[in-house]
């Protein structure tokens, strides 16, 4: 029994070291990935200089890491320019309102999580608080609030511009094409959505392709490391029972033979 608890214990610390060697190991993206939430913290704290630091040091790491890095595609790279740009614009704007610096660092450190992680990217957590604000305008819209529904509305169009370069990275682009269209029509036709039953099946069929964007990116947001373990310790336990199940019919079966052999004497 000795022998097996060794066996158990070996198996565990070989199935366990490559995920912990791997843990301290970042990739060149993640390096970036912690850059940008430095720059994002740094306009938290209103210290837009420091922050501005951050961008120009994760410029010149980007551009360093493109040859190591995996290779991006010519739409990740024009998004990660795209959303940098902004960022820069946030830090160093003199005039700029905080809440929108923090919603454009807010935009660029999603777009490099998203490139960075294959699972739970971190644009999804807004699920919340996109999902309340678009359904405080279609009840609005329904109850024929014409004030409430453009304010909720125009919020809502805020934070699904925070996201937008994200989804854009992980998500399919007929999605992608069917959300946009959804949305332009609502934002065109605001008076006919707020007094006409007819159109307000629009935004009916634009919360269920809101609720079906977050609802396909949790189906696959398992960490694979995660699935790996599960099933290398599954495979481990069975292997152990099988092992143990046969000493133990060896076991008897020798037992039952010296007894054989003993009745016989």
């Amino acid at each position: 029994m000795l022998k097996i608890n060794w066996l158990i214990l070996f198996a565990i610390i070989i199935m366990v070291t490559p995920i912990t060697a791997s843990a301290e190991q970042q990739s060149p993206m993640e390096r970036l990935d912690d850059i940008s939430d430095e720059a994002l913290q740094m306009v938290k704290f209103h210290r837009y200089e420091d922050a501005k630091k951050m961008l120009d040091y994760f410029s010149d790491q980007f551009t360093s890491f493109s040859g190591i890095a995996k290779p991006l595609s010519v739409d990740e790279v024009r998004i990660v320019h795209t959303s940098h740009d902004e960022a820069m614009e946030a830090a160093v704007s003199p005039n700029m309102k905080y809440e929108e610096r923090i919603n454009k660092l807010t935009k660029f450190r999603l777009v490099i999580d998203a490139i960075a992680t294959s699972h739970q990217p971190l644009w999804t957590e807004m699920e919340e608080q996109v999902m309340t604000t678009f359904h405080q305008a279609k009840e609005a819209a329904i109850n024929g609030d014409t004030a409430q529904f453009h304010s909720n509305f125009n919020s809502f169009l805020s934070l699904y511009n925070v996201i937008y370069p994200s989804m854009k990275i992980d998500v399919p682009a007929e999605t992608i094409q069917r959300l946009d269209a959804r949305i332009d029509f609502v934002n065109e036709y605001r008076s006919q959505v707020v007094n006409n039953a007819k159109s307000q099946q629009q935004l009916e069929a634009l919360d269920t392709d809101l609720k079906n964007l977050f609802a396909n990116m949790a189906e696959d947001d398992a960490d694979p490391s995660l699935w790996w373990v599960i099933i290398s310790t599954g495979s481990i336990i069975i292997m152990t029972l099988s092992y143990v199940g046969w000493r133990k019919y060896q076991g008897d079966k020798g037992w039952k033979k010296d007894r054989s052999r003993d009745h016989k004497d």
